[in-house]
């Protein structure tokens, strides 16, 4: 089953991890390569990689953040919304075969991507008033 789903992403320009990195990307919009890196939990330079393929098939794009030249910020572009719509009836149709509910186990998943998402800001946050309270 997993072999099945590989070929079918892989037909669609994905990875298991792109699809992860998409994923995230639609939960919180655009984001920097290094928070990325963080909610998914992989080192920057794996993220790096999953990028650079992701941006070759047009899924993602980046570009310099205009606060700091040396981050970079990725955005889903709708080449990337339409590759995660194709990853998500491929799972549907390999899942098909399981006795599953997927569309309860999708949201389950996207609940789960939202949270983390949401404990990446909120640590993001609190370590720059942490930051800025020590300066004081």
């Amino acid at each position: 089953m997993e072999h099945a789903w590989d070929e079918n992403l892989r037909a669609i320009g994905l990875t298991h991890a792109g699809v992860i990195a998409l994923e995230v990307l639609a939960a919180t919009g655009p984001i920097t390569q290094t928070t990325l890196a963080q909610i998914v939990r992989v080192q920057a330079q794996t993220m790096g990689q999953t990028i650079s393929r992701l941006e070759a098939h047009g899924h993602v794009s980046r570009s310099r953040s205009s606060e700091d030249r040396r981050v970079f910020v990725v955005s889903l572009t709708d080449a990337g919304k339409e590759a995660l719509e194709g990853a998500a009836e491929s799972e549907r149709l390999v899942l098909a075969q399981v006795s599953i509910d997927t569309s309860m186990f999708r949201q389950e998943l996207k609940i789960v991507v939202s949270e983390l998402a949401d404990r990446q800001s909120a640590g993001a946050d609190t370590t720059a008033l942490t930051s800025a309270a020590q300066d004081d």
